[in-house]
């Protein structure tokens, strides 16, 4: 979502003392100052909800006249790659109590301890009437800050105060909290609800009130939602080599000798299907087992333990398992802008290679045959790994875990045979993306 936001010029509000601002987040990498959403006249009079470079922190501030009449960023960092996080600001300055006129709530629960606190004073006029943006910090009609990530379920509730309640839930299994996606509430006349359900049309008003945005850059869609939480990289795993993230935590650029990535969530059983786009030989595609991966910010290499899967040089291909090699003379070399399917059947310890939609030697993973590697002890949770080996240069990585994408160039539209992800190529009988609806039913 890099360079990427979404803007409207806003209307004459219902109210400039009580509004709601709701939506989901999946955050990409740390440490970056990345605005979500804001109302922008200019740098005096301005109200933004971003995340904080030095702390991962959320803040939330609105100034008029150049004067911070409101501010709140709890001391919770958020810091999870993995997992989708509930942002709500409820303000309503005309409410008694002081601390009452500003709340945040983050997955249901409203914060307490901050930071920064300045509330704001009773029946105080915020900024909500400059130009909305979504993904991006208008910087005097220059954007930038831009938003790293996915967002969904984003509401914006003009004249009316809600709670996490009314947004959200907790599942009645799992306990965990939720969107509703269909709540019951007043959107007032600049509100709007974006639910990003029209790939043609991403700035959709879904509020009935039409406030529709504009799409500044190149905005994807996501099959990756809080409802079905995708696997994708884990930027939290250690790395000495220089790397960045984007794409929703799906395109990793490195820069250097070696380097491994993990994805974020793991298997003890289940059959898994995943694709990779090439730039460059030199690469570890398979799985790694978390408690056999001792050496967490080395490559994976001839010595390194805990990975089984694939590797490749310029012209000659092998099999890695757990720190030992083994040439594969009939399997394809790797080159860039191969795509690349990995299947790994872990009730019976096999994995699949597949080069461009044709399985590599023969191999049939639906029928168990010809497997380019067997008798993988799963004895504890394995995920997704991908590696660089030796050699100092720059490479990008771009997986497809059923998100739809290689970075911004769309994969397809095979799904698995419960429906989930979007593949380039057909997803093997009896395989499935990682995600959690699959992964409670096969994990």
């Amino acid at each position: 979502m890099a360079s990427t936001y979404l803007s409207r010029a806003s209307g004459t509000p219902t109210s400039t003392r009580k509004f709601t601002i709701s939506f989901w987040v999946k955050k990409c990498g740390q440490g970056e100052d990345s605005f979500l959403v804001s109302s922008f006249t200019d740098t005096s009079n301005r109200m933004n909800l971003n995340f904080n470079s030095s702390n991962d922190r959320v803040d939330f501030l609105c100034k008029v006249s150049g004067s911070v009449i409101m501010r709140k960023q709890p001391n919770r960092k958020l810091r999870d790659p993995a997992s989708f996080y509930h942002i709500l600001v409820a303000v309503d300055t005309t409410l008694g109590t002081a601390s009452d006129r500003c709340k945040i709530y983050i997955n249901g629960e409203q914060e307490t301890s901050f930071a920064y606190e300045t509330n704001p004073s009773q029946n105080a006029d915020a900024n909500v009437s400059g130009d909305h943006f979504i993904g991006a910090y208008d910087n005097e009609g220059s954007p930038a800050l831009f938003f790293n990530g996915l967002m969904t379920h984003i509401h914006y509730t003009d004249g009316y105060t809600y709670q996490a309640s009314d947004f959200g839930e907790s599942d009645s299994v799992s306990g965990i909290w939720k969107p509703k996606t269909s709540p019951s509430v007043t959107y007032g006349s600049n509100g709007f609800f974006l639910k990003f359900e029209n790939s043609g049309a991403m700035g959709t008003d879904s509020s009935g009130n039409s406030n529709t945005f504009t799409v500044s850059g190149t905005l994807t869609q996501n099959v990756d939602t809080p409802s079905n939480n995708f696997v994708t990289f884990n930027p939290l795993r250690p790395n000495t080599i220089s790397q960045t993230y984007s794409n929703g935590n799906n395109t990793f650029i490195r820069t250097g000798t070696g380097g491994q990535m993990n994805g974020t969530l793991g298997v003890t059983s289940g059959k898994w299907y995943y694709e990779c786009l090439l730039d460059d030989y030199w690469q570890y595609l398979g799985w790694t087992a978390l408690s056999l991966n001792t050496s967490q910010t080395a490559a994976c290499s001839d010595s390194g333990s805990g990975f089984y899967g694939l590797y490749s040089n310029a012209s000659e291909v092998y099999t890695y398992a757990n720190g030992s090699n083994t040439s594969q003379g009939s399997y394809t070399a790797m080159a860039s802008g191969q795509f690349w399917g990995i299947a790994f059947d872990a009730d019976n310890a096999k994995m699949y290679f597949s080069v461009n939609g044709v399985w590599e030697n023969s191999s049939d993973p639906a029928n168990q045959t010809n497997p380019a590697m067997s008798n993988i002890p799963v004895t504890d949770f394995l995920v997704p790994a991908i590696g660089q080996g030796t050699g100092s240069r720059s490479s990008t990585i771009k997986l497809n875990f059923g998100s739809g994408y290689f970075g911004t160039t769309v994969a397809g539209t095979n799904a698995d045979a419960n429906g989930h992800g979007k593949f380039k190529y057909s997803v093997p009988s009896g395989y499935y993306t990682l995600n959690t609806k699959n992964l409670k039913e096969f994990g």
